[in-house]
């Protein structure tokens, strides 16, 4: 299926090693994952979005863009599509106002549930989708939670409060179309629900059943004698509070950053104030 990387840092760094430099790079997992790719960033609060239905590996604006951002969050996707059109509007990451959205999973016959899910999203909201995925159905159930909760245009969202829209998301939606599965055999029919979610200064990820690892600290930081944020968090392991770094992957990179594979049903995300927050939500099978 997809792949998913995203980060959120307290200072502004470059994503280029995790996009085409690491030995497991985005670009490299892009050979068996060709249908498109996207890269959301975020500068002075606003995301900007670069997408393409080429393969990664094969497009040089891939390599162009990772070698110029720089921001403090990020959320790039690799497409190996499912459910829709291979276009530029079904591309991840999704957008609406300051929050994307990236999903590496499926609804198993989806066709079947489209319009239940649909009444799922609010009215003002479901006219802003533009595209024929299940992906896309499933961010707009997410922002119509943070809609009813009057925080979709807030920025200092507390974990326990992002995390409890998350969790009734795919409660509402494991719902109507059944358990995800926890196995991640490979089997494209199955539904799973593994994603990211942010608005630039939250950032969450959910197990849905495909893998997804997360780090918040190195082995050694190759910075630590000259970076003035250098902290006992970004090379010890920590449960809870403040962070320095929060980076997702489908997949474990190369490189310093010690991954740590989630379990379906976990809920991880760090709050503007790079705090580290940790929930499940075990609706699966």
């Amino acid at each position: 299926m997809c792949r998913l990387f995203g980060f959120r840092s307290k200072v502004a760094s470059g994503v280029h090693a995790s996009l085409v430099g690491a030995d497991n790079a985005l670009m490299v997992q892009s050979q068996e994952h060709p249908d498109g790719w996207g890269v959301a960033y975020y500068r002075s609060g606003a995301p900007h979005l670069v997408k393409s239905a080429s393969s990664a590996v094969d497009d040089s604006l891939f390599r162009q863009i990772s070698g110029v951002v720089s921001s403090e969050t990020v959320i790039a996707h690799i497409r190996r599509a499912t459910e829709g059109d291979l276009s530029v509007v079904n591309t991840h990451p999704f957008q609406y106002g300051k929050w994307v959205f990236a999903h590496n999973g499926h609804i198993r016959n989806f066709s079947k549930f489209r319009k239940p899910l649909l009444a799922l999203v609010d009215h003002e909201l479901s006219r802003f989708i533009l595209g024929d995925t299940d992906s896309e159905v499933i961010f707009f159930v997410l922002l119509s939670h943070l809609l009813r909760r009057n925080i979709l245009e807030s920025n200092d969202i507390p974990n326990s409060l992002i995390h409890s829209v998350i969790a009734d998301s795919v409660r509402d939606i494991v719902g109507i179309v059944g358990p995800y599965r926890t196995v991640d055999d490979g089997d494209p029919t199955q539904t799973y629900l593994s994603f990211l979610l942010s608005n630039g200064g939250v950032v969450v990820g959910h197990h849905g059943g495909k893998d997804l690892y997360y780090s918040s600290h190195k082995s050694r930081c190759s910075e630590r004698d000259t970076c003035p944020s250098l902290s006992h968090s970004c090379e010890n392991p920590v449960d809870s509070g403040p962070i320095h770094h929060l980076l997702f992957s489908s997949e474990p990179l190369g490189g310093e950053n010690i991954w740590v594979k989630m379990n379906p049903g976990d809920i991880i995300g760090a709050d503007e104030s790079m705090n580290l927050g940790r929930d499940s939500a075990r609706l699966s099978k």
